[in-house]
């Protein structure tokens, strides 16, 4: 280490047991280094729990150098013999260094500025082949209505049966921003709208597996009464056993999956809900309803037909 004021280079010891840092009496007296006289003498206590004779009457500030980094701390005066300086605690908490303990090495880490590049990420384009299809790539167009088609979500009722309505359940702070905050964005996309329907669904939260909230019509009544569509299934057997002899498969994904099915035309009255902010009523397909089943399918079909 180089000390500020002594053309020499000088070594220290390392002494984690040490509490403070230590300089030789005699070595900073003859390099007349500016001594600070303490108020009152401190007793030092040695490796074998005894007080040494001597105590530390004077300190000195030291500007110095080490690995290409500069310190500025503070040496209490002692007699000391097979060195000049002692680096103790303080130091070591200072500079957080890493020491070897096989090499017998110690590095100080330095302190890095971190700027953030200014270098823009490369754009990820479309490739040529797939722009004909470039609306599918982003979200504008899955953010309208899709338009009415045969395979509308259908609520037919049991004769004579009314459309259910059900009390508001109670919810949380949290359930309630988390209802806020669906309503306005269902409303502002078209997906929902106020309605005056004769029925009203209770809704409640249950939690994803990522841990957020998912909103939930308890369409248990309406199911009962509601009568089913019989569309016909693929039958699974048949399915796996065309596959069998496959090695290339692809995979299509359907986004928005329930959103580009609508409610039918009149229907959509049944599939009323009321919460805290209002009466509502869906205009494309919700989870939960029995019949939205059977019409997946008749998409898939219509989808991969066209």
């Amino acid at each position: 280490m180089d000390i500020e004021g002594i053309t020499e280079t000088q070594q220290a010891l390392i002494d984690s047991g040490s509490s403070v840092n230590f300089i030789d009496s005699q070595f900073a007296c003859s390099h007349n280094l500016p001594l600070i006289e303490l108020d009152s003498p401190q007793g030092v206590i040695g490796m074998n729990s005894k007080q040494l004779r001597d105590s530390v009457c004077f300190k000195c500030h030291l500007v110095f150098n080490a690995q290409g980094q500069c310190f500025s701390t503070v040496f209490y005066l002692l007699p000391l013999e097979n060195c000049n300086l002692i680096l103790g605690t303080p130091w070591l908490i200072l500079t957080n260094c890493d020491i070897n303990r096989r090499t017998l090495g110690v590095l100080l880490c330095h302190s890095v500025e971190a700027r953030a590049s200014e270098i823009a990420p490369p754009a990820i384009g479309i490739p040529e082949k797939f722009k004909a299809f470039q609306k599918v790539f982003g979200n504008n167009f899955f953010r309208t209505l899709s338009a009415h088609r045969h395979y509308d979500c259908a609520l037919l009722l049991e004769d004579g049966k009314d459309g259910p309505y059900g009390p508001i359940y109670p919810m949380t702070l949290s359930k309630m921003a988390a209802l806020k905050e669906h309503i306005d964005s269902k409303l502002a996309a078209g997906k929902k709208c106020p309605s005056t329907s004769s029925t009203g669904t209770p809704v409640t939260f249950i939690k994803r597996v990522d841990g957020r909230l998912h909103l939930m019509v308890d369409y248990h009544h309406l199911n009962t009464i509601t009568i089913k569509d019989c569309y016909t299934l693929t039958r699974q057997d048949e399915l796996i056993e065309k596959l069998r002899h496959a090695k290339i498969f692809t995979k299509l994904d359907l986004r928005n999956g329930y959103n580009n099915i609508c409610i039918k035309e009149g229907n959509k009255w049944k599939a009323a809900f009321r919460a805290k902010y209002g009466h509502f009523e869906p205009t494309v397909m919700q989870f939960g309803l029995s019949n939205a089943p059977v019409s997946v399918p008749a998409l898939h079909v219509m989808s991969l037909n066209s």
